[in-house]
Parts: structure tokens; sequence; C-alpha cells
């Protein structure tokens, strides 16, 4: 009975690690239907939008969990207040430069080198777990990667420009992932909330001073409010509520998912030209996805 309960358990983190990226692969969609709009001021306004509906949402459900982490902060000795806030400022410019490079690949570059990004930030993900945090591989999951890493060197080849924000947008990604895995002991909505405020921090001034004229079409603010709750706050709360039970190497490797269904949008929805060894290049990646997660389909299968 017990075995089965922990794998109940970690079917559930492992389907919150399945559903944020699943989420994510279709954010390319609402983010062209604003394509017009400046890169700098979709991000703006997503991350004030985000930030006042999470906090709404807290004052309104979660207020005692919120005072309880707030305690649990002051009650920490003063390292690890250090440590905490540290990690928690260094998320914060990590995240904001996720989004602002993404929105800027997906609206001025192509569809296709925002999906390239997500096939090499759980690369980078694996990486950084293995060197870092010390996560342990087996070898079917390093012979995945491997296969992995061929796909992306295949499908890298075409564009450079395309490679160079791939890279740029999966780092910043790949070492949040990291930092959510290191920053434990808090509630994970807590800890988004304040990092969408240190974010909001830097965004707040930057209208001010620019004297941007605020948007009043209907459509942005719809979608601004449509992106702000469906493909901010929910998959990063599941991003980051899966990384409490599974590795950052799993979470990461999930990551393929998003790619998948951006590359499939490119290919038919946004009508980008795409060549055959594109389509090879992301059955092999599909391939090296069911490989990696192999012991988990029969851990959870068995039982």
């Amino acid at each position: 009975m017990e075995n089965n309960n922990e794998t109940v358990s970690r079917g559930k983190y492992l389907f919150a690690a399945f559903l944020a990226p699943f989420i994510w692969g279709f954010m390319s969609i609402s983010v062209r239907w604003i394509r017009e709009y400046p890169a700098e001021d979709i991000l703006y306004f997503r991350i004030i939008t985000a930030l006042a509906v999470l906090w709404l949402y807290l004052l309104i459900f979660q207020r005692k969990t919120l005072r309880s982490d707030l305690q649990k902060f002051r009650n920490l000795p003063r390292n690890l207040k250090i440590r905490q806030s540290g990690l928690t400022i260094l998320a914060s410019l990590l995240i904001f430069g996720n989004w602002f490079t993404y929105i800027y690949a997906v609206n001025h570059i192509s569809i296709q080198s925002a999906a390239l990004a997500y096939l090499t930030c759980p690369l980078i993900t694996a990486a950084a777990a293995y060197f870092i945090l010390k996560e342990a591989l087996r070898p079917i999951q390093k012979v995945a990667l491997l296969i992995a890493f061929g796909s992306v060197c295949l499908l890298a080849k075409g564009s450079l420009n395309d490679v160079l924000w791939a890279a740029t947008i999966a780092t910043f990604y790949a070492f949040y992932l990291i930092l959510q895995r290191i920053s434990t002991g808090f509630n994970k909505l807590n800890q988004l909330v304040v990092q969408l405020s240190i974010c909001a921090l830097f965004v707040i001034p930057k209208l001010i001073y620019n004297q941007h004229d605020i948007p009043t079409a209907p459509i942005f603010w719809g979608t601004i409010l449509l992106i702000a709750v469906v493909f901010t706050i929910i998959p990063l709360f599941l991003s980051m509520y899966a990384l409490t039970g599974i590795s950052s190497t799993t979470a990461g490797v999930l990551l393929y998912i998003n790619p998948i269904i951006a590359f499939t949008l490119a290919a038919t929805y946004f009508q980008e030209p795409v060549p055959f060894v594109k389509y090879v290049a992301y059955g092999v990646i599909l391939l090296a996805i069911v490989l990696f997660n192999s012991s988990n389909f029969r851990q959870i299968k068995k039982n």
C-alpha cells in the first residue's frame, strides 16, 4: 500500500511537470495576436497583470499561508535570510530575461527559434543538475540525452541567429529551474508573487521613464490577461510544484513537450516552411523523452 501511495504521489508531480510545458506550447498563438505591440510592452504589462491577479488571489484565499511564510522567513538565521533573498532575486532576473527573449523571438525571429530554445533547455538543465546538484543519471537517461543533443544539433544547422536566440532563452529558464529546486521550504505561490514583485520593481520605473502610452485596445488587455493567468501563473506554479517531488533533470526533460507543440503549430497553424529533416529530428526527440522516462512509466504501470 505504501509503495502504491508513493507511486500515485510521484505520478502527481510528473503530471504537473508535464502539464506546465504542455500549456506553454500553445502560448505563441496568444503572443502573435498582439505582435504589433513592442515586445517590452507585452512583457511589462504581462508582469503587472500577473502580479495583480496573484496578489488578489493570495489576499483573498491564502492569507494564512502568506503570514506563515513571512514568519518563517523572519525566523531564519541571518545567513539563510541572505541566501534565500539572493536566490529569489536571481530567480526573478532569470525569469524576466526568459520572458523577454521568448516574446521577442516569437514576434520578430520565428516560432521555430522559440521551439529550438526549449529543445536546448532540457540539455542545459540536465547538465547543470548533474554537475551542480549532483543529481544521478541512469545509463539509459544519458543515452536519451545524447540522442536529444544529436537532434538539437541537426535542427541547429539551419540558422545561427535562431541558435543564438534559442540558447539565450534556454539558459535563462534552465537556471531558473535549478534555482527553484534549490530554493525550498516556502509555498510556491508565495515565492512566485515575490519574484513577480521584484520584476515589477524594474518594470514600473521603465514604464514611467519611457512615458509609454497605455494601450486601450480590448484585444490587447484580453490577451494580456490570458497570458498572465493561463500562460504565466498556472504553468509556473505547476512547474515549481513539480520540483518539490521530482528531480530538476526529469522536469527539464519533460520540457521537450513544449517545443514539439510549438513546432507543430509553426508548421500547421502559422504555416512556417519546415524542411523534412526537422520532422525527423522532432520524432527522434520524442523517442528520447520516452527513453528518459521509461523507468517512471514502468513503475506507474506496475502499480
